[in-house]
């Protein structure tokens, strides 16, 4: 599919001119079903997308299947603990195999016709294949046959796939961040942290585009009038933009003292430097991934695209060790999560009446502001240089 009777050429050259004379991503972007389909093939796969949280196969030989903007998949955790992401299909007549989350006891199997597989995606029963009651077949093997796998990694407690299998490592990939912030949690311990078995997580839908959520946390232009209590902890000239690099962009605070308004007295992490107490770093990483990190936890929201309209947010927030999710911290917890679920239901206006805004004749992009919208710029970069690669491919 190409998008070039969607998405011109002069779209794409506006969002690459100086940001003073930029222009935003055409209506189309956050409208058009063929947009949205091409972005699932041409943005998210060649790349590494967040797909969910490692805490959400709660127990070894477990399988939770996963609809990926219309692309059925199955993540599995196998007895010994391994996390695999695969196609949810069957290889026999491409049946989806897994449709609700859950342990499995023995094989997957298939309700079609009852072809089974292992839990690391092998094709182990064909029964009848050779008649009745005949459970093989000459010149029939099941070598080869099983699950396709999909490219995935784990970084904090996020489980990523590569859906194309052709991007960079995903060690390259989140090298620039993982170093950066090293520096202030430790070498290795953002795959330390802890999720507690209660308010860790939370949910949110907005009828919106996934893109806007992601412009919308690039920048802190709109904290005084959208998150007035945020605000008074966090203010809006204690922020700086962030540039990490061509898919990680956002802004950090150099004034977070939610510790100190909520009197939450949660574990910190030993490395952070002693003069940086109340930093805090909020990184959008492309394509769908929407990260910060503060001296006593760090969060994630993995954006799930549903719709052009529609977008789950699944938010997780970790914390510093074992201590950290006992008893003896929850109302700390407590406190941290609400915090986060306040600031985050106050964003759903604003993302939901830009989308309803991309519908008007009157709007086609927009402008930046030079100064206080150039993470969000990034981003607007970041997309149309993968809608022109993927064009140009299809010409």
């Amino acid at each position: 599919m190409s998008i070039h009777n969607k998405i011109s050429a002069a779209d794409i050259e506006r969002v690459y001119n100086p940001i003073d004379k930029a222009g935003g991503l055409p209506n189309a972007a956050y409208v058009d079903q063929d947009v949205f389909a091409f972005e699932r093939d041409n943005l998210m796969a060649n790349t590494w997308a967040g797909l969910l949280f490692a805490s959400e196969l709660p127990e070894n030989g477990y399988a939770l299947p996963i609809d990926f903007m219309g692309l059925p998949l199955l993540a599995i955790r196998d007895r010994e603990g391994q996390l695999s992401i695969f196609h949810n299909v069957c290889s026999h007549r491409g049946m989806i195999l897994v449709r609700e989350a859950g342990p499995v006891k023995n094989l997957l199997r298939c309700p079609y016709h009852s072809w089974s597989y292992t839990l690391d995606g092998e094709l182990k029963s064909t029964p009848h294949i050779g008649g009745v009651g005949q459970n093989s077949a000459e010149g029939f093997s099941c070598i080869g046959k099983g699950l396709k796998p999909v490219r995935s990694a784990e970084w904090m407690g996020i489980v990523f796939v590569n859906l194309s299998g052709e991007a960079e490592s995903f060690d390259d990939f989140i090298e620039p961040l993982d170093a950066r912030w090293a520096k202030f949690a430790g070498a290795g311990a953002l795959n330390k942290l802890s999720v507690a078995s209660d308010h860790s997580q939370m949910q949110l839908e907005i009828k919106a585009n996934w893109k806007l959520a992601i412009e919308n946390y690039c920048e802190a232009y709109h904290l005084p009038w959208v998150h007035p209590e945020l605000n008074s902890y966090s203010p809006l000239d204690q922020h700086e933009n962030l540039h990490v690099n061509d898919y990680m962009t956002g802004q950090a605070t150099h004034n977070y003292t939610l510790s100190e308004v909520a009197g939450t007295t949660l574990p910190k992490f030993g490395a952070w430097p002693q003069d940086k107490q109340a930093y805090g770093e909020y990184i959008s990483l492309y394509p769908n991934l929407m990260l910060g990190v503060q001296v006593d936890h760090a969060f994630a929201i993995i954006l799930q695209p549903i719709a052009p309209n529609h977008t789950i947010e699944k938010l997780q927030i970790a914390y510093v060790d074992d201590d950290a999710i006992s008893d003896q911290y929850q109302g700390c917890r407590d406190a941290t999560l609400a915090a986060w679920k306040t600031v985050f239901t106050e964003d759903i206006f604003a993302v939901e009446g830009m989308q309803k805004g991309r519908h008007s004749p009157g709007f086609q992009g927009g402008v930046f502001s030079p100064v206080l919208d150039t993470p969000s710029h990034d981003f607007h970069k970041w997309v149309a240089k993968a809608y022109q690669s993927g064009i140009e491919s299809k010409a």
